[in-house]
C-alpha cells in the first residue's frame, strides 16, 4: 500500500475534525473492500487511526469514534483481513501505550475495552454459526430422500458427529479463528514475559513485525476487563439449584478453557508476583463459579487434629 496514493492515512492525524471524519469514512470503505492488505499495510493504517483517536476531544465524540473503530468496523471486515487487522491493533497499542499521558489514557482504555468486546462478539458468534451451519446442511441434505439413502445419510451424520467429538478434544482444531486470536493475545499484551530475548525476528519476511509484550499497565487493564467483556457476549439460561437460589448457566458450546488460557498462563508463568496475583484474582471471579466454569476447592479439615483448648 502506497501512502501517497492513500492520503487519508495522513489526514487521519489532522487537527481538524471534518478532515479526520472524511478520512475515517474513506479508510473504512477502503479496508472493507480489500482482502490483500498485508500486516505492514494495516500497521500504517493503524498509525493514522491511533493519532486520529489521539486528537479526538470531548467524551461523547471519543466514545462515538471508539465504537466506529471497533463495533462498527471490525464485524464488517473480510475474513481474510480480520486477524491481521486485530494483530495490527495490538501491535500498535503495545508499542505506543507507554507514550500516552494521563489526560488521554482513559479514552484509550475505553478503545481497548471495546476491542476486547468486539473480538469476543465476532469470533464466538462466527464459531457458533459454523457449527450450526454444518448441522443444518446435513439435516437439509437428508430431506426428501429414499429410505436407503436416508439410512446412508444417518450413518454419515453419526460418523461426522463422532469426528466432531474427537476434534472437540483439540480446542484449537474445533475453534480455529478464536484460537488464532487467543494466540495473538498470548503473544502480545497478555504474554507472561515483558521481554523475550528468544523471540524469532524472521528478518527474511518483509511482512513480519514482532509483537510487543508489555507494558504491565496494559496487562493489568486486560486482566480486569476480560471477564466483563466476555459476559456481555455470552447467552445464559437460569438453572434452579437445590436451594431456592437460581444460577446462570452458559448456553451453547463455549470454549471457556481456551478463553481463560491467557489468564491461566499469566498466573502460572509470569515472572512478576503482582501480575500472577492479579491473574489469580480474575480466575477467582464469582461469575465463573456461578456459571459452572470453575469449582471451588474445599479444604478438608484434619479430624485427628486436636483443637487447642487454651490455658488450664
Amino acid at each position: 500500500m502506497d501512502g501517497q496514493k492513500t492520503p487519508f492515512v495522513r489526514e487521519l492525524g489532522s487537527s481538524e475534525r471534518k478532515v479526520r471524519d472524511k478520512a475515517l469514512n474513506s479508510l473504512t470503505q477502503f479496508v472493507r473492500s480489500r482482502t490483500d492488505l498485508t500486516l505492514v499495510d494495516l500497521l500504517k493504517l493503524w498509525k493514522g487511526l491511533f493519532y486520529c483517536f489521539y486528537h479526538s476531544d470531548r467524551p461523547l465524540t471519543q466514545q462515538a469514534l471508539a465504537r466506529a473503530l471497533s463495533y462498527t468496523l471490525v464485524p464488517s471486515l473480510p475474513h481474510q483481513t480480520l486477524h491481521r487487522f486485530l494483530r495490527a491493533f495490538w501491535i500498535t497499542i503495545g508499542r505506543d501505550f507507554h507514550a500516552l499521558d494521563r489526560i488521554r489514557l482513559d479514552k484509550y482504555l475505553m478503545l481497548i475495552r471495546f476491542y476486547v468486546g468486539v473480538a469476543f462478539e465476532v469470533l464466538l458468534k462466527n464459531e457458533s454459526a459454523k457449527s450450526d451451519g454444518k448441522k443444518r446442511k446435513r439435516d437439509d441434505a437428508a430431506k426428501g430422500r429414499g429410505k436407503k439413502l436416508k439410512k446412508q445419510d444417518e450413518d454419515e451424520t453419526e460418523a461426522a458427529d463422532e469426528k466432531e467429538e474427537e476434534e472437540g478434544d483439540d480446542l484449537e482444531a474445533k475453534y480455529p479463528d478464536l484460537a488464532a486470536y487467543i494466540a495473538i493475545i498470548e503473544e502480545g499484551p497478555l504474554c507472561p514475559l515483558n521481554y523475550d530475548e528468544d523471540q524469532d525476528t524472521e528478518e527474511g519476511d518483509p511482512n513480519y513485525v514482532p509483537m510487543p509484550h508489555g507494558p504491565d499497565g496494559l496487562r493489568y487493564h486486560l486482566i480486569d476487563i476480560w471477564i466483563d467483556e466476555l459476559e456481555k457476549v455470552l447467552e445464559f439460561e437460569e438453572v434452579e439449584t437445590e436451594g431456592e437460589e437460581t444460577k446462570r448457566k452458559i448456553k451453547g458450546d463455549v470454549p471457556m478453557e481456551l478463553i481463560l488460557r491467557p489468564l491461566e498462563k499469566l498466573r502460572a508463568e509470569s515472572a512478576y508476583k503482582p501480575v500472577r496475583t492479579r491473574a489469580a484474582e480474575a480466575l477467582q471471579d464469582e461469575r465463573l463459579f456461578e456459571w459452572g466454569v470453575r469449582t471451588r476447592e474445599v479444604e478438608e479439615e484434619d479430624e485427628d487434629e486436636e483443637e487447642w483448648g487454651g490455658f488450664e
